[in-house]
């Protein structure tokens, strides 16, 4: 991507990297997911996107990845969706279509009940909401509890890289205080969730269980039966823009 990287800087010294396109609205507003950037498939994709429809864009990186300062292993949800809403209140302008992937799924409904005016439309790609308290907690033996209690870490395989996930106590005990799937979602736009029935790291019934809770009736789930959790092949990028142009719709008719 040819567009120079620009830079927030907050008040607590984190620095915040983020690429905008100018354009029409309702704009989009990308949230990648957990150790992911805004140079990976799904963002580059929604920045051409964007372009082809002429509509203004925003990829940023959360605090302690890609290009944005601080330390990793230093971040928990909470720190991200303040990254998520401070580029959403200083940098984008109207209405946000909010593309979430994975954990950025889970950031968008923390947007949509912080910001939920500013909010067009909602699309989740294998969303995966509340996933340290319903999908790690519960496979954790004891050893790996023992381990977590006297390291402040765990270290895990990783299907997408080489180098192993990591996951930290304080990630998993200040995500408790962001949990979104213990109560209605009061959002009323139009919502379009896609997950893979092959997805291994989050189960395909956590885009039912979203749109259980999601007060919207616009809401469309659409099922990728041999869709794993990535969700980054052609046909699963045109199932995205398919979404896109859904959402796009129902937001303007909104």
């Amino acid at each position: 991507m040819s567009t120079d990287v620009s830079y927030l800087e907050l008040s607590d010294s984190r620095r915040i990297a983020y690429r905008r396109r100018e354009g029409h609205g309702p704009e989009l507003l990308f949230l990648p997911g957990f150790a992911s950037n805004m140079e990976g498939t799904k963002a580059l994709w929604l920045w051409q996107a964007a372009a082809d429809r002429d509509l203004a864009c925003t990829l940023f990186d959360y605090s302690g990845h890609g290009r944005s300062s601080g330390a990793f292993e230093d971040g928990a949800i909470g720190d991200w969706a303040a990254d998520a809403l401070a580029v959403l209140d200083t940098v984008t302008r109207g209405p946000q279509i909010v593309v979430g992937s994975s954990m950025g799924g889970w950031i968008g409904l923390l947007l949509a009940r912080t910001r939920r005016e500013r909010l067009a439309g909602l699309i989740g790609i294998a969303a995966a909401p509340d996933f340290t308290e319903d999908l790690i907690r519960p496979r954790l033996t004891d050893d790996l509890r023992a381990t977590l209690e006297r390291d402040g870490r765990l270290l895990h395989p990783s299907r997408y890289d080489e180098n192993p996930s990591v996951f930290t106590k304080h990630l998993l005990d200040e995500a408790r205080n962001q949990l979104v799937m213990r109560a209605p979602i009061a959002f009323g736009g139009p919502v379009h969730l896609i997950h893979g029935q092959r997805d291994p790291d989050v189960p395909w019934q956590t885009a039912l269980a979203i749109a259980a809770r999601v007060t919207s009736d616009d809401v469309t789930v659409e099922l990728v039966k041999d869709g794993e959790h990535r969700l980054s092949r052609p046909q699963d990028l045109a199932r995205l823009g398919g979404a896109l142009d859904r959402v796009l719709a129902g937001a303007s008719a909104t």
